[in-house]
């Protein structure tokens, strides 16, 4: 486990910025209440196998008494580089994106399953959806109930969604909730190994 390198935290930051826009300093500036100290830690990102981490400063402290090779996780994984050096959010980061989410959507109870079994989000699914929008943002994919689902890219303005026809797409789909039990066969197989 280590700090990002300059490269990796822009990388990270540049991502993260794309959904949250200018509250990425309540992330970076999130006071830490964790630990047995009585001033609040700060948090902070920390790189390990290639996956981010966003994680307390006391608990990076502590962490440092297990041995790197037995050490399996540590805070919220953010996101991960793949091999090419490209930086990837996942879905556990979605808590700490709709908290301080610039651009959200509200799905239909019609169409959340469809959101679930990682489709795009239609026109015709939509409830609402924030102003000033543009194509490539970052958005956050909420139930009506304001429950965080998942997250994807704005494939067309706010203004161009009052135009489009119900069959058309309005958000890309990049994560949702249910990679937790789409995924945990394959957690299974690599607990197994």
């Amino acid at each position: 486990m280590r700090p990002l390198d300059e490269k990796e935290t822009t990388a990270v930051f540049e991502k993260i910025f794309k959904f949250t826009g200018n509250n990425l300093k309540n992330i970076v500036e999130n006071p830490s209440h964790e630990g047995p100290d009585k001033e609040p830690g700060r948090y902070c990102f920390r790189l390990h196998k290639n996956k981010v981490y966003y994680v307390s400063d006391s608990l990076v402290k502590r962490a440092t008494n297990v041995a790197r090779t037995k050490l399996a996780s540590i805070g919220t994984c953010v996101g991960r580089f793949t091999h090419g050096g490209n930086f990837h959010l996942t879905i556990e980061c979605l808590n700490l994106l709709a908290a301080n989410a610039k651009h959200k959507v509200w799905l239909k109870p019609t169409s959340e399953m469809s959101f679930l079994y990682a489709n795009h989000v239609l026109k015709g699914g939509l409830g609402r959806i924030t102003e000033s929008i543009a194509p490539g943002d970052g958005v956050v994919v909420f139930s009506m109930s304001d429950l965080p689902l998942g997250f994807g890219v704005a494939a067309k303005s706010t203004q161009d969604c009052r135009k489009l026809d119900p069959n058309a797409i309005v958000v890309l789909h990049q994560a949702d909730i249910g990679e937790y039990l789409r995924m945990e066969n394959q957690h299974e197989h690599i607990i197994e190994e």
